[in-house]
């Protein structure tokens, strides 16, 4: 399989695991908060704001209530903004305050920890939440920082030279996880 540019794809979850991976995920969240109504699920742009609606959406159901969502933009707070160059940046979208909550930080892939250090700092600056979870979708390696996430939905060993990459219906017209 092969990406838009020509390099190779290489499937780590497919639409089904990808379901019921996030169905997982759902659950763990869902075991490690005593009331769901204090709940804040925070995606990271891009994709982790994505991956946070799905996760909403997965929760409610068995939430018995609709879960606080909404994003938190790190950009400002990155400390290696010239290593890796800036993007658009993406409004914070905060449904409720962050004071007291039990926060969930989402993102797509963890790699060097950078853009969760951006993001806690990012948080401080919006309140003192309860507690501050990580969940990602694909754990790559290579963490130049100690930090760990609370969820993930998979492991994958990877060369620093390549990518992971989630698509996600909404978005992308298929979904899975993907090594490039």
């Amino acid at each position: 399989m092969t990406d838009s540019s020509g390099g190779q794809m290489v499937e780590i979850l497919s639409e089904d695991e990808l379901a019921r991976t996030i169905t997982r995920l759902a659950s763990q969240v869902l075991e490690s908060v005593s009331d769901t109504r204090e709940l804040l699920l925070l995606g990271i742009p891009t994709r982790g704001v994505h991956l946070s609606r799905v996760l909403s959406h997965e929760l409610e159901p068995l939430a018995g209530h609709s879960i606080a969502q909404g994003s938190l933009d790190p950009t400002f707070h990155r400390d290696d903004l010239g290593r890796i160059g800036t993007r658009m940046v993406e409004p914070t979208d905060l449904p409720t305050t962050v004071e007291g909550r039990q926060v969930v930080l989402i993102d797509d892939v963890i790699f060097t920890g950078r853009t969760v250090r951006a993001s806690l700092e990012a948080l401080q600056a919006w309140g003192r939440p309860q507690r501050v979870m990580l969940l990602v979708m694909v754990d790559r390696g290579h963490r130049e920082l100690p930090i760990q996430p609370d969820f993930c939905g998979r492991k994958v060993p990877t060369r620093r030279t390549e990518n992971i990459e989630l698509r996600l219906k909404d978005i992308d017209g298929e979904e899975g996880v993907y090594l490039l």
